[in-house]
């Protein structure tokens, strides 16, 4: 028989609309950040269900709708890995807090090549959806305040046993201080040169440059072993439990550790350090170290999360 004549293809299927905005001039990061929640607005009667993807540095925002029959992890892996097909620098890790859907996420990402971390640490997710709570959904049509607010936990609810510290990592001595947000900013002393094995959140620009971040200096000769330990956890904060008298370390999605017991003295410190982390939207840092002369083992500048998120 003959030559047959050359079959057309068929035109490729056209590229899905991206929901990648990419965020030029900001490097790329290999930890990610993931949510995927039900949003305080109603369409056609439904909730909106909506997957929220970024970057540490906030290098890119994917948000996509899922259909209220849609929210189960084969479409939220989906959404993942059009997103990892989109960007430039590939997840290592993947981070999201919301312990509501945590089943659903671990198994999303269970089949994805990347390190799934429940963790509190989503500093660059949670300004975004605090951005979103404040300017986009209140102005969407079906919008009900009364479902906002999905945070971790009520606090009234926080019925939650700090674990204790073993003994080979507790600190001999404890110190309330504060430094000049300016020591975080560009040109600062604070920075990743001098921090150990820390790590800083981003700072929100729009802060006074000479507000006082509040922080708690841990002292101990064992220095190097607890900044490696606190690494090696998703260490989100420290809080004071002035009812308790306790100084609480908060990791992961809800684990909280006992670092101290606080004096009278210390609980007024630990009442102005609380002060002091909500008038900068819960902006605090932590140091571990020998003593008041050394660099740092470990430093981390953190944000608490904010509730109703």
């Amino acid at each position: 028989g003959g030559a047959h004549p050359p079959v057309e293809a068929p035109p490729p299927p056209a590229a899905p609309a991206s929901n990648m905005m990419k965020n030029d001039g900001i490097t790329p990061s290999s930890d990610w950040e993931l949510d995927c929640y039900s949003r305080p607005v109603l369409v056609d009667g439904k909730k909106l269900w909506e997957v929220l993807i970024t970057d540490s540095s906030g290098s890119f925002r994917v948000c996509e709708t899922l259909a209220s029959n849609k929210v189960n992890s084969k479409e939220l892996r989906r959404v993942v890995e059009e997103a990892i097909e989109e960007a430039e620098v590939k997840p290592n890790i993947v981070r999201f807090f919301r312990g509501a859907m945590f089943n659903m996420i671990n198994i999303a990402l269970s089949e994805v090549d990347v390190v799934a971390k429940p963790s509190r640490c989503t500093f660059s997710l949670a300004g975004w959806l605090e951005e979103r709570n404040r300017d986009v959904y209140p102005k969407m049509d079906g919008y009900r305040p009364t479902m906002a607010g999905g945070g971790p936990r009520a606090s009234f609810l926080d019925v939650r046993t700090p674990v204790k510290l073993p003994d080979s990592l507790r600190g001999e001595k404890y110190a309330f201080v504060s430094l000049p947000l300016a020591e975080f900013l560009e040109g600062g002393g604070v920075n990743n040169e001098n921090i150990g094995v820390g790590k800083l959140c981003p700072v929100d620009p729009t802060l006074p440059a000479d507000a006082f971040v509040q922080g708690v200096v841990i002292l101990t000769t064992r220095a190097n072993g607890l900044a490696a330990w606190l690494a090696g956890t998703e260490l989100s904060g420290f809080k004071c439990d002035l009812r308790k008298r306790t100084l609480v370390m908060e990791t992961d999605i809800d684990n909280q550790y006992l670092m101290a017991k606080l004096n009278d003295i210390q609980r007024q410190e630990g009442m102005a350090f609380e002060e002091g982390k909500d008038s900068l939207g819960g902006f605090h840092f932590v140091s571990v170290q020998v003593d008041e002369d050394e660099d740092p083992a470990g430093f981390w500048l953190l944000k608490e999360m904010p509730d109703g998120l």
